[in-house]
């Protein structure tokens, strides 16, 4: 897999990141730059933790599913792809701001459900026989950059992009997962 398309993913992957950022920039006054940095930090560090799990997870099984591994790959971005963009327009309106707020456990938590999908897509990656550290920390590296800049904008702007950031990051991991698909099948030839 080249660098290009583990970027895509780690930009589609880092959507849901990137969204509660913005929640988490709305919800806290007096935003100051120890909390852009806690968040921030602990979604990059969690979302390029997960694929390692996943990874090694994957490794153990990975020979019993060679046969139907794009399948599998295909299926899992498609399944965490699709939950983005149902999310895109099940966000609520009615979730207070004291709902997001920062704390330790509230924090670990949101970097925890935000990674899942990192998780599964190291199990993607060890189905592809693909080596799991540069992936891991270009998903960690973009999720925290896009995780700062997420907490600023809502801090700034609030909600008006939140869900259709998720909706693009689903629209992402999908095509990934086709464009995986389609490689392995021979279909139309081209690489990204």
């Amino acid at each position: 897999m080249n660098l290009l398309s583990i970027f895509l993913i780690a930009i589609g992957l880092a959507m849901d990141a990137f969204a509660v950022s913005i929640a988490c920039g709305v919800s806290i006054k007096n935003l100051n730059i120890r909390h852009i940095l806690l968040i921030s930090g602990a979604f990059g560090f969690f979302q390029g933790f997960m694929p390692l799990v996943g990874w090694f997870a994957g490794m153990g099984f990975r020979d019993l599913i060679a046969s139907f591994d794009h399948w599998v790959a295909f299926g899992l971005l498609l399944v965490v792809g699709g939950k983005m963009i149902y999310e895109s327009f099940a966000l609520s309106e009615d979730t207070p701001e004291s709902d997001i707020a920062l704390n330790a456990s509230r924090l670990l938590l949101l970097s925890i459900a935000t990674s899942i999908d990192a998780l599964a897509v190291g199990l993607t990656f060890a189905c592809l026989e693909v080596e799991i550290i540069t992936p891991a920390l270009i998903i960690g590296l973009v999720t925290l950059v896009l995780s700062i800049i997420g907490v600023v904008i809502g801090d700034k702007i609030g909600h008006l992009f939140e869900g259709k950031i998720e909706f693009v990051g689903g629209m992402v991991l999908i095509g990934i997962g086709t464009k995986i698909l389609f490689d392995h099948l021979g279909l139309f030839g081209f690489s990204l």
